[in-house]
Parts: C-alpha cells; structure tokens; sequence
C-alpha cells in the first residue's frame, strides 16, 4: 500500500493491525483519481470510515486543500496519524474520533468529495448513502459521495436528494458515484 502520486508519491503507508478494514487496491485506487483528475487539486475531502487513510491522503498528496478522516478505533486512528505524519500531510488534514453516523448527524459542511469505505457486507455504505441524502448540506453543489464496496452488496437505493450516475468494477471492488440531483 502506498501513495501512488503528487507530493508524497512512493511513501510506502502502514497499514491497519488485525483485520478490521479493507483497504482499497491499488488498481482502483489509481482508477479513481483518474475519474476525479485535476478536480482533486483544491478540493475539499471528507474520508468516512478512513481506516488507513490511504484515500484521503493520496487527494492530499495530488493536491487537495483539505481532507477530514472520519473513524471510531484507536488501531486505525493511530494509523491514520502515523501515515499523515510519514507523509508529510498532517497540516492539510483533520482527524475526527468519531462514529460516521454521529458526525453526520452534526452541522453540515460542503466537501467536494466524500468518500465511503465502511466495513462489508453490513449495509453500512447505504446506511451512509441515505444519511447524506437526508443532509445534503455534506455535499458541495456540483459534490460528489463514492461509495466503494463489494460488487455483491450493490442494491439501487432509493434517494431523494442523491443520484448515482456511475459504477465501475474493479476486480473485487466496485465504486458507486453519487451526485446531489438538480
């Protein structure tokens, strides 16, 4: 696992003890900041269910202004600092001890990016989905929420406030693309 480009490209991150999160691949990894290309740089990024923080800190390391990690364990938070800190990144970032649901449920600030990467097959990610779509606010107008899970969890959801308009699989990895309607 490591940060595959900008700033801190190369920086090899630890990863999570045990078996509680699942980080992403690098193959979709890389697919996915293709699709948010220079988009990234700028941004505003909100990293739900962080785990290592690899997602977060690669939008920091290609550019993004800010990125908050949201996570409730102590193994992940403490693996989140260690590799802002190995990275050189901890100034952009904001690191939040707190259960997803229980942030989202405070005052909304617009990101650009919210990125969803829960533990599987527990439905979490729609849970997080319909949270948002109840508080759009999280969301910038032309935001986006990623929501990334086993092909086999996929389920339409019904939203009001939130669209998805793309799916990609990436072996055992699919990313749900969901943007505020209108």
């Amino acid at each position: 696992m490591r940060v595959i480009a900008g700033k801190a490209k190369g920086r090899k991150l630890k990863s999570v003890p045990g078996e509680g999160t699942r980080p992403i691949t690098d193959r979709a990894k890389s697919a996915l900041f293709s699709i948010l290309g220079e988009d990234v740089i700028g941004c505003r990024f909100l990293d739900l269910f962080a785990g290592t923080g690899q997602v977060g800190i690669e939008a920091l390391s290609r550019g993004a202004t800010e990125a908050v990690f949201v996570e409730r364990g102590a193994a992940p938070l403490r693996t989140i600092r260690e590799n802002l800190a190995h990275t050189g990144l901890a100034g952009a970032a904001r690191v939040v001890r707190a259960d997803v649901f229980a942030y989202l449920r405070g005052e909304p600030e617009p990101f650009d990016y919210v990125y969803i990467a829960p533990p599987q097959y527990q439905g979490l990610w729609a849970e997080t989905l319909q949270a948002l779509d109840a508080r759009p606010g999280w969301l910038a107008d032309d935001g986006w929420a990623i929501a990334q899970i086993h092909p086999r969890e996929y389920k339409d959801l019904r939203l009001e406030n939130l669209l998805l308009f793309d799916r990609r699989r990436y072996g055992g990895v699919m990313l749900c693309f969901y943007a505020r309607e209108g």
